[in-house]
């Protein structure tokens, strides 16, 4: 069995998905310049594919940071309660900070991630996704730089898992409801 017979449907082609983020990186390539050089943050495990895609468009100096913020466990809608599980290495004081997301949801995660970044004081925060599901947003979060919006369906591929696996999918697709009502 293949991980492709889990997939309902293909949302978002490999095709589309790369000649987005070339749109994306020339969307912060005119808002950035070398002299800023802001930090990008990944968000992982999820925004790690999209990330090392998007920073090779990059045309200004800028530095990489990881962090691990957990709100899922197991299931497939956050549990509401944001964990992280590791911090930042760099201190963000003053500096310009994009926050590099795999999908921003219902919102929770996100407005976690802003407040606490806000309170160590950067110079900027922006917020880089590469999917957006806005019929599910229960808090509105700024993202200035969105990949694509999505519908309410359960999407993996691309980074995006479900219980750690299809994040090696190279496009986005639906997973099959019989694959996650079966594990859950």
């Amino acid at each position: 069995m293949s991980l492709l017979d889990d997939v309902e449907k293909t949302l978002i082609s490999q095709v589309a998905i790369e000649e987005r983020i070339a749109q994306l990186g020339a969307e912060m390539n005119a808002v950035y310049t070398d002299n800023d050089l802001p930090l990008l943050v990944c968000i992982l495990r999820g925004a790690f594919i999209f990330m090392a895609d998007l920073t090779r468009h990059l045309a200004f100096r800028h530095e990489v940071d990881f962090m691990v913020i957990s709100s899922y466990g197991k299931g497939t809608t956050s549990t509401g309660v944001v964990r992280i599980l590791l911090d930042l290495a760099a201190n963000i004081e003053g500096r310009h900070v994009v926050i590099v997301e795999d999908i921003v949801d219902t919102g929770h995660t996100l407005s976690y991630i802003l407040r606490n970044f806000k309170a160590r004081n950067p110079a900027s925060l922006r917020v880089a996704t590469l999917l957006s599901k806005p019929s599910r947003r229960e808090i509105e979060v700024p993202v200035d730089f969105v990949g694509f919006e999505v519908p309410n369906e359960f999407v993996i591929g691309y980074g995006l898992d479900f219980v750690e696996q299809y994040r090696n999918l190279p496009f986005i697709g639906v997973l099959k409801p019989e694959v996650y009502q079966s594990q859950v």
